[in-house]
């Protein structure tokens, strides 16, 4: 018998998927996530099998989209870490919220980075074809478990070769870690009540294995990832 319980999934409406969230609210938040994923590495996951594969391609440019991009700091990090390496990459990113890819764009224009976003429901109607990656970082603790099957197919059908989810692995350390990371990393009250809940909608490692069997993504692998975080990877055989 494990020592404590395993937490049990609950699905809880977050602060920032409010449609009538308040503009000014909603950049905090995705200023205070955008440290956070800093902080965590989020494009540091994605980046080792996305360089593999812009090496393999090269001199072709190797492109990338990111759904559910937020506030495109992911995308913008990735182009950073390319630009770096020296490797022909073209990253874009698109969101349903007219307010983060204002956001996003903004962003990427203070850095210099040349990383195009665009509106788009990752949940609905076609994704748009032509990348060889397509990628999605936080989202799948959102979504019931029939959503997250549906979006990890529309990944793949949308994706020329490699499909990569990185997001939270539901746990007891998680959940403890983002109550105090969300305190020392951010003064946004929404990522604040957000960090939480969003651990407790997460899936486990093995929930995400089985989510990827039911999408059909045959030979896809689940592997943890610090800090209580996984990264899911199918390659188009």
């Amino acid at each position: 018998m494990p020592l404590l319980p395993v937490l049990p999934r609950r699905l809880q409406p977050e602060v920032m998927d409010q449609p009538g969230l308040d503009p000014r609210r909603h950049r905090q938040a995705l200023a205070g996530l955008r440290r956070l994923n800093l902080w965590s590495g989020s494009a540091g996951m994605l980046w080792p099998p996305l360089a593999a594969l812009a090496r393999a391609a090269a001199p072709r440019p190797l492109r990338v989209l990111d759904l559910a991009t937020g506030g495109g700091d992911v995308p913008i990090r990735l182009w950073r870490r390319a630009r770096r390496a020296g490797l022909p990459v073209i990253v874009e990113g698109c969101d349903v919220s007219a307010v983060a890819v204002e956001h996003a764009t903004t962003e990427a224009a203070r850095r210099g980075a040349e990383v195009r976003f665009f509106r788009a429901d990752a949940l609905a109607g076609e994704l748009p074809d032509g990348y060889d990656a397509v990628v999605c970082s936080l989202f799948l603790h959102h979504l019931t478990e029939d959503q997250a099957v549906g979006l990890l197919r529309r990944m793949a059908d949308a994706a020329g070769r490699v499909v990569l989810v990185n997001d939270l692995a539901r746990g007891r350390a998680g959940l403890l870690l983002a109550r105090v990371a969300t305190r020392l990393l951010t003064l946004s009250p929404v990522v604040r009540v957000d960090g939480p809940r969003s651990v407790e909608g997460a899936f486990t490692v093995d929930e995400a294995r089985a989510l990827a069997e039911r999408a059909g993504l045959r030979g896809a692998t689940v592997e943890r990832r610090w800090p209580c975080r996984f990264l899911l990877t199918w390659v188009r055989s």
